[in-house]
Parts: C-alpha cells; sequence; structure tokens
C-alpha cells in the first residue's frame, strides 16, 4: 500500500472559503484547549469536595460521596456525553431554552465540559479520598489536640498534605482529560479530532490530518505532564513524595 503524502495540503484553501486547513485545526485545537481546561476546573473543585466528606465522620455524606463515585465511574463515558446533550436538558426547561436558542457549538461546549467536568471528578474524589486516609492519623488528632475544629484541621492540616501527595495521579487525569475531549466530536464539537476527520474528508489526506492531530495531542499532553512535574517538586515535602528529598 503506498500513501500519497503531501504535507502542504495544510497551506491549501478550505473550499468555498478563504481560511487554510491549518486555520481548521488551529480552531479545533483551541475548542480542545477550552473544553479540558473549563472540565479540569470542575472536576477539581467537585472532586476535591467529594473526596474530602468521604473522609468524614459523617456516614450520610460518606455514602453520598461514594453514591456519586460509583455513578459517574460505572457508566460509559460516551453514553454520559449523548445523555448530558440529548436527555438531561429534556428535563431541564430552563437549560432546554437556552440549548434551543443558543448557537449550537456553545451547547455542545457546555455538555462536553459538564461530562467531562463530572466524570473526572469521581476520579479526583477518589484520589483526594486515597491521599488523606495515606496520611499518618497522629496529624489529626494532633490538630484537634491544639484546638483546632475539624473544618479547619482539613483546611491547614489534611488537605495541603494531601494534594502534595496526589499530584502524580492528579497528572496521569489532567492528561486523561485532555485526550477524553476527543469524545465531543460525537456530539458535532468542532474540536481537533473533529476538524481532522474534517480535513481527512475533504483532502482524502487522512494520514497528514491525523498524524497532525496525534502530534498535537502529544504536545499539549506532554506540556501538561512537564508543568505538573514542576509543581510537584516546589511543593515537595520530604518523606511524603518520592522526589521529595532531592
Amino acid at each position: 500500500m503506498k500513501f500519497d503524502l503531501d504535507w502542504m495540503v495544510f497551506f491549501q484553501e478550505i473550499p468555498g472559503g478563504g481560511d487554510r486547513y491549518i486555520d481548521l485545526l488551529i480552531s479545533g485545537i483551541w475548542w480542545t484547549l477550552g473544553v479540558s481546561a473549563c472540565a479540569w476546573v470542575i472536576a477539581l473543585v467537585i472532586g476535591s469536595v467529594i473526596g474530602t466528606i468521604r473522609t468524614t465522620q459523617q456516614p450520610w455524606l460518606v455514602r453520598a460521596g461514594n453514591a456519586w463515585v460509583e455513578l459517574f465511574r460505572n457508566v460509559p463515558l460516551l453514553v454520559q456525553m449523548f445523555l448530558w446533550y440529548f436527555v438531561i436538558p429534556e428535563f431541564i426547561p430552563p437549560l432546554k431554552a437556552w440549548v434551543v436558542r443558543a448557537d449550537p457549538a456553545h451547547a455542545q461546549f457546555l455538555s462536553a465540559v459538564l461530562c467531562l467536568g463530572l466524570f473526572t471528578s469521581a476520579r479526583v474524589a477518589e484520589q483526594v479520598r486515597a491521599g488523606i486516609q495515606s496520611l499518618p492519623r497522629g496529624q489529626r488528632y494532633a490538630g484537634m489536640a491544639v484546638g483546632l475544629t475539624t473544618t479547619q484541621v482539613y483546611r491547614f492540616v489534611l488537605l495541603p498534605m494531601a494534594f502534595r501527595i496526589v499530584i502524580p495521579p492528579l497528572t496521569s487525569e489532567t492528561m486523561n482529560l485532555i485526550k477524553n475531549s476527543s469524545i465531543a466530536l460525537t456530539i458535532g464539537l468542532a474540536e481537533l479530532t473533529f476538524r481532522s476527520r474534517e480535513m481527512g474528508e475533504y483532502t482524502f489526506h487522512f494520514f497528514e490530518a491525523f498524524s497532525a492531530a496525534t502530534l498535537v495531542y502529544i504536545v499539549i499532553a506532554m506540556t501538561a505532564n512537564r508543568v505538573m512535574a514542576l509543581v510537584e517538586r516546589k511543593v515537595a515535602v520530604p518523606g511524603f513524595i518520592a522526589g521529595g528529598a532531592k
């Protein structure tokens, strides 16, 4: 099998428009970055809250947190994406009205962000829970002994240490979230994978289009990896993180 490679195809104009195929891919990159960043904020905030309440002494909070994690971890991501775009708005009249009036791209963006953010929050919650429970019990008791309330113990003692410990798995979740953003093409969001497929259908140069997309995903994911590694080194506590003693 012989490939007729033409890497200059990226600089050809799109039929019926003045933009080039490279511009098409760049617009997809921006959507990918936007979805990933917004979803990560949601995942980190909600996941931290859920993970924390799962370590409290309140059984009903623990059960609620466990239910959240099991719900989002046991439903396939693709199914969740369809639910957020096609089903859930039907049960929330204000949201449905907004989806009908809004630009389709905005509705697709919101659905993708909520889906990816909540799906990833369940994974972050599990990591935060594990990080808190890995700490010696003496830290919690020491905080209580000096007169701190339960909230203060979590805020000033447990969570600062737990987040330092879970930076490596959070790095993996960051990279997974960036890659999972490609699922948004199934609801029509013009992110990087969608644009790559579109370029391939226009030009029949699928190899070039998806090679470029692969390279971009690697660059974005590795950049996130290096940033998180830098953060890990800056906040490392000797004895609690593998690289902390360096």
